[in-house]
C-alpha cells in the first residue's frame, strides 16, 4: 500500500499525476469533510496533488479576505495547488447559501471544462449537503419589518421558532441572533411564495465520493485547544483589531461567530482576555460537536460519507481515496 506505483494504478493514474489515456477516476467529485481541526486541507492538498485536482473550499468564513487567522485558512498548506471560493468577499460582506452553491457552480464547470479533477473540502455541513442533494436557491431579499419584528430576542427563542418551520435552513448553523434572523427570514420567503418549491427540492448527486475525516473526541478537544493557542500567540487579537481598525462595525465581525464573536467584544471591552480564551474554547467545541452531528444527519438523510481515521499516514489516506473513488 506504501508504493507509489501501487496507490496510483488504483485510480488509472501515472506516475505524473495525468489520467492515463481512456481510465479516468470514475467519481467526477470528491468530497472531503469533517470537524474542525481534523485536518481536512491537508489530506485535500495531498489527494489534488495525486491527481491533478483543484480544490473548491466549503467553508462558511474562509470566503472573506483579511480573516485569515480566525478562519484557519492555513493558506501555506496549498502551496501549487490552485484553490477557490477563499478570499472572495471582503470582511463584513454576509455572504450566503444561495451564492455559494451559485459560485460553486460556475466553479466547478470550470475546473471540469479543464480536465481537473474537483475536490470540495470543508466542514460547513450545510454547504455540502447543499451541493450534494444538487439544491437549488433563488435570492431571498431582506425584509425589514420581519427584522424589526424579531430584533432583541433572545437566540434561544430565534432558534425554536426557526426549527418550526419546514425548510432546508432548519438545521443552519446559528451561533449568532443576527444568523438566526437571517435564516427565519430566508424559511419565511420560500413558505410565501410557494411556487419557488419546486426550485429548492433536491435533486441529488449520483456520481460524488464523500470522504469524512474521523478523530475521537478527546484527540478532537485537545488539538482545537492548541490551536487556539498557537492562533492567539500569531496574532488573531490583532487580526480583529485590524478589521475593526478598518471600518468594519464591530456587529457585522460578532456575526461570523466564533474567534470573530468572542475576540471583538473582548477587544470592545465586553470581555477580559482569560473570559474570551475560555468562552471562546468552549464555544469551538461545541461548534466542532454540532459538527459532527450534522454529518451523522448527512448519512440518516441518505447520504454516504466513507470515513478514515485522521492519523492515517498521507500516502495511505490518499491511497483509499483512490480506491473508493477508483470502484
Amino acid at each position: 500500500m506504501n508504493n507509489p506505483e501501487t496507490r496510483t494504478e488504483m485510480a488509472g493514474f501515472d506516475g505524473e499525476t495525468h489520467p492515463r489515456e481512456g481510465r479516468r477516476l470514475h467519481t467526477p467529485l470528491i468530497v472531503i469533510t469533517g470537524p474542525t481541526a481534523s485536518g481536512k486541507t491537508a489530506r485535500a492538498v495531498a489527494l489534488a496533488r495525486a491527481t491533478n485536482g483543484e480544490i473548491i473550499s466549503a467553508d462558511s468564513r474562509q470566503l472573506y479576505r483579511g480573516m485569515d487567522l480566525g478562519t484557519g485558512k492555513d493558506l501555506y498548506e496549498y502551496g501549487d495547488v490552485p484553490y477557490h471560493l477563499i478570499d472572495i468577499c471582503p470582511a463584513g460582506y454576509k455572504y450566503n447559501l444561495y451564492e455559494y452553491l451559485r459560485d460553486f457552480a460556475t466553479v466547478l464547470a470550470d475546473i471540469r471544462s479543464r480536465g481537473r479533477q474537483p475536490i470540495v473540502c470543508g466542514g460547513t455541513g450545510m454547504y455540502v449537503e447543499s451541493v450534494l442533494k444538487g439544491i437549488q436557491l433563488p435570492p431571498v431579499p431582506e425584509n425589514p419589518a420581519l427584522r424589526a419584528a424579531l430584533h432583541g430576542k433572545p437566540l434561544d427563542e430565534l432558534a425554536a421558532l426557526l426549527a418550526t418551520m419546514k425548510t432546508l435552513r432548519k438545521n443552519s448553523d446559528i451561533d449568532t441572533p443576527a444568523r438566526a434572523i437571517r435564516a427565519i427570514e430566508i424559511a419565511t420567503y420560500y413558505h410565501e411564495h410557494p411556487h419557488l418549491k419546486a426550485l429548492t427540492e433536491p435533486h441529488p448527486m449520483n456520481d460524488a465520493l464523500v470522504v469524512g475525516v474521523m478523530i475521537d473526541r478527546e484527540t478532537r478537544r485537545r488539538r482545537i485547544s492548541e490551536r487556539l493557542d498557537a492562533r492567539l500567540q500569531a496574532g488573531m487579537v490583532d487580526e480583529v483589531r485590524r478589521l475593526l481598525d478598518s471600518g468594519i462595525p464591530a456587529d457585522d465581525l460578532i456575526y461570523y461567530g466564533l474567534e470573530y464573536k468572542f475576540i471583538t467584544r473582548h477587544v470592545i471591552g465586553q470581555l477580559t482576555y482569560q473570559e474570551m480564551h475560555d468562552e471562546l474554547e468552549i464555544a469551538i467545541h461545541q461548534f466542532a460537536k454540532r459538527q459532527m452531528t450534522w454529518f451523522r444527519g448527512m448519512e440518516r438523510r441518505g447520504t454516504p460519507i466513507h470515513w478514515l481515521p485522521w492519523d492515517m499516514a498521507s500516502p495511505d489516506f490518499t491511497a483509499a481515496v483512490l480506491q473508493l473513488a477508483s470502484v
